[in-house]
């Protein structure tokens, strides 16, 4: 099944972050708790991790990207 993952709030004041790198490509496979994306915020950077096993299908917000809270970052395909 497809799903949209969208940007959490990874400290209480943080409104937005900019992708910083990409550690998974569209059609590459995942394992839950491998990191799939890294993010910068005001105060640090943070690498995203998988929610579960799948694989990547769209890359929604490219590496230099500015996103708020919320905002669609990638589509994903469970396993």
């Amino acid at each position: 099944m497809k799903a949209t993952l969208k940007l959490a709030r990874v400290g209480m004041t943080m409104e937005e972050a900019t992708v910083v790198r990409w550690a998974k490509q569209p059609g590459e496979t995942f394992v839950e708790g491998e990191v799939l994306y890294e993010i910068e915020t005001e105060k640090v950077t943070q690498e995203v991790e998988a929610p579960g096993n799948g694989s990547l299908v769209e890359i929604l917000a490219p590496e230099g990207a500015e996103i708020a809270v919320g905002d669609d970052v990638c589509v994903v395909e469970s396993a």
